[in-house]
């Protein structure tokens, strides 16, 4: 059947692009029958990435109960669009499922058991949507989910966003050149006035300059309807709608984003770059009226009008569609008769490509299904030699060379394939369809397309890698400077000290030499408290011991303890006791800082100091000992760090509690390293000759290094985990709290050592 054609009624210049073909339409058998409704699967398969950008968060929960239009994935970002559920049910699960893509991805889609009821969930509806802010009818668009239903899929309320400058064009696209689609056709002619509708819409938001609906001279009824839904809306507003029909040449791909802005506009859109760049913008047919249905009543993008065509369909016809609803569903319901050689495209014979399993669902971006018999698309020729004809460069819309990309992309030289504009191609497959030799020129051109964006993630993962290398040798060059700067510190200020005591010995040297003067005022005061010490002797209290101290101390802070959880306590059941209670915290906290420095002056001076014949000696503990003890005090305190990570997320009223106890063994584990290595220190020191002090020093500075490598791992550890796995960054910033004590403990260790092998020399 031939469709006549209607003659070019067009206020608008037109012009050509260079290229193209001109290929079988094949769009009449899919328009004898109007729009179909397609029916209820049992279940849908609602994929999360349907658009263009990152996909969409669930928001949904196994077993859970959703009606039909109800949020169900969240927009994970700008260039992101939310998913709703298509109907009514219950979600059965998350799987990794079959999408419409060209290397048959898998991706996680969410499976909804429909219920039958197809039942709405509650809708915002606008009677009076054209007084609407452009703010509102922005935000009702991107919480409608709604993407570029032409093929790109990239979000709309993006593109819709008011420009800073004047926009000059919106353009409309209704071309539809691919052959066998008809999906925009039957649109147009059934749901004209809603087209209409959005497009006025979109026009409040962008304030363009000119409004142009484009449409192929080979869709008469759809410009017919197009033409007559326009005078019927100005004889009911009493206004000139503010839109232009521009009929145009059937050519493909004349629907081509930039081939359709040249041919209206004469204005190319430069390499690498977006319409906006020279002030256009474009939006498919079947995206304005989505818009129209979202701002109007409330819609989501749910379904989508398809066109089910090729010999295998014995009914071919446009239907409209729930987005999720598998392809065999629709097989199953349109006298689907499989060919010996089963062949599944989505999308046109010139740019769909082929599916295997028919379980593949409707997405937003799903304008046919093509379904065609063996020898429909022609004879399946192998690939010959390049002849060099040059007719695929002359057939090139995008006035590419193809012959040299083939020739690039196939020597993997990607280089010069991007340099000679390969990113410019739109894979229209004109080219391929010249091609005399049937070699499949736009296999290669998404091969070395796919190639090329590898390489730069990998580039761009290489750069973080560097970067992050760079920056930890900067931090261990600044590390070791700091290190070398401290070490010099300490020997400026060793030699200064060296340096005043033989100054105060030469004094004293000097000041008891017979030749020195005595000052007779000093003299005097000094017998007069000689004489007064004689004739009344001091008495000196005995000194506590360490143990007394400790124990102190113990009763100390387990007060302070006590008076600490009475406030918090207070703070809640008893208010007029609070300042008291702090008072009472205040002096208790000044008695442990007492109790803490008496203890710290004793144990300082029973280190310098040696016991002159101790009557009977404390037992002493092994090493083996305490390092068993430091093992339980650690053990101890991670089962407390467990614990308060616990009740951070299930009680929280005991968190400060918890917190106060984790300080406590905290303290414990640091008492207990400490007397390790106060016994390791003396284990070290008691070697009497000088060749076994030096081997003890040289252990000493290898555990330090040892456990500084040690912590440099465990940074390392953290670090990436922050990026890769934050589930594990509590564990190891604990895990490198202690590496750090170990490296300090090692430290002072080794000092200690290093100044009782120069006190020795």
């Amino acid at each position: 059947m031939k469709i006549d054609l209607i003659s070019h009624e067009n206020e608008r210049e037109l012009h050509t692009f260079r290229g193209g073909i001109h290929p079988e339409e094949n769009k009449w058998q899919s328009t004898q029958e109007e729009i179909q409704i397609a029916p209820l699967p049992q279940q849908l398969i609602v994929p999360l990435q349907q658009h263009t950008g990152a996909p969409a968060k669930p928001i949904v929960e196994v077993g859970q109960k959703v009606l039909k239009g109800e949020l169900i994935a969240k927009a994970d970002g700008l260039i992101s669009a939310n998913i709703h559920a298509p109907s009514s049910g219950t979600v059965h699960a998350f799987v990794d499922h079959a999408i419409p893509h060209p290397s048959g991805l898998m991706a996680q889609c969410i499976l909804i058991d429909t219920d039958g009821d197809d039942q709405w969930c509650p809708l915002e509806q606008h009677e009076d949507y054209l007084n609407l802010s452009s703010d509102k009818v922005l935000n009702i668009v991107r919480a409608s989910g709604i993407a570029g239903m032409g093929g790109a899929g990239f979000p709309t309320s993006v593109k819709l966003h008011p420009r800073q400058t004047q926009l000059d064009t919106l353009i409309i696209n209704a071309v539809e050149c691919e052959p066998y689609i008809t999906a925009d056709d039957m649109l147009m002619r059934s749901y004209a006035d809603e087209v209409l509708r959005g497009i006025e819409v979109m026009s409040r938001l962008l304030e363009p300059k000119h409004t142009v609906i484009a449409i192929e001279d080979n869709k008469p009824e759809a410009c017919r309807a197009i033409k007559e839904a326009i005078e019927e809306r100005n004889s009911h507003t009493g206004s000139k709608f503010e839109s232009e029909l521009a009929v145009i040449p059937t050519k493909y791909p004349s629907g081509g984003e930039k081939q359709l802005i040249y041919i209206l506009t004469g204005q190319e859109v430069p390499s690498g770059g977006i319409p906006a760049d020279i002030g256009v913008v474009c939006q498919n047919v079947a995206t304005a009226r989505s818009v129209y249905r979202a701002v109007r009543y409330g819609e989501p993008l749910i379904s989508r009008i398809t066109t089910l065509t090729g010999e295998q369909f014995n009914r071919p016809c446009n239907v409209e569609v729930l987005l999720g609803t598998p392809i065999a569903h629709l097989q199953t319901h349109f006298e689907y008769t499989p060919a010996k050689k089963e062949q599944l495209i989505i999308g046109g014979p010139m740019m769909g490509y082929t599916i295997q399993d028919a379980a593949t669902p409707v997405v937003k971006t799903t304008n046919c299904i093509l379904a065609p018999a063996n020898q429909e698309l022609g004879h399946d020729d192998l690939a010959q030699a390049c002849i060099r004809c040059g007719l695929c460069t002359e057939a090139c819309p995008a006035e590419l060379l193809p012959q040299q990309l083939y020739w690039f992309s196939r020597s993997q030289e990607y280089e010069k394939a991007e340099h000679h504009n390969l990113f410019d191609c739109i894979e229209c497959g004109a080219c391929a369809y010249v091609c005399p030799s049937s070699i499949p020129l736009v296999q290669y051109y998404r091969h070395a397309k796919g190639e090329i964006k590898a390489k730069r993630l990998d580039a761009e993962k290489a750069d973080k890698a560097r970067i992050r290398f760079e920056a930890r040798q900067e931090r261990l060059e600044r590390e070791t400077t700091e290190k070398e700067a401290k070490r010099k510190a300490r020997a400026e200020a060793a030699a200064k000290m060296q340096e005043e005591k033989r100054k105060l010995a030469e004094q004293q040297a000097n000041s008891a030499s017979p030749e020195a003067a005595i000052d007779p005022k000093k003299a005097a005061i000094e017998a007069a408290l000689a004489r007064k010490a004689q004739a009344t002797p001091t008495e000196q209290t005995p000194e506590p011991s360490l143990e007394d101290l400790q124990e102190t101390l113990a009763k100390a802070q387990g007060k302070l303890d006590k008076m600490m959880d009475a406030l918090e306590d207070a703070k809640t059941n008893a208010p007029d006791n609070v300042a008291k209670l702090q008072r009472a915290v205040e002096k208790n906290q000044l008695r442990v800082n007492q109790a803490k420095q008496s203890l710290e002056k004793a144990e300082q001076k029973a280190k310098t100091q040696e016991p002159a014949a101790p009557v009977s000696a404390a037992p002493q503990v092994s090493i083996e000992e305490l390092e068993v003890n430091v093992s339980k005090a650690q053990t101890k305190l991670e089962k407390m760090h467990d614990a308060l990570s616990s009740a951070r997320e299930n009680a929280p009223d005991t968190v400060e509690k918890l917190e106060r106890a984790v300080a406590k063994n905290e303290q414990r584990v640091l008492a207990a390293q400490n007397a390790l290595c106060e016994a390791q220190a003396q284990a070290q020191a008691k070697p009497s000759t000088t060749e076994q002090s030096t081997a003890s020093l040289e252990e000493l500075q290898t555990a330090v290094e040892k456990a500084e490598l040690k912590l440099e791992k465990m940074t390392d550890a953290l670090e990436d985990a922050k990026a890769n796995a934050p589930d594990n960054v509590e564990k190891l910033t604990r895990a490198v709290s202690k590496n750090q004590q170990r490296v300090k403990l090692a430290k002072e260790a080794f000092e200690k050592a290093q100044s009782q092998s120069g006190d020795l020399s």
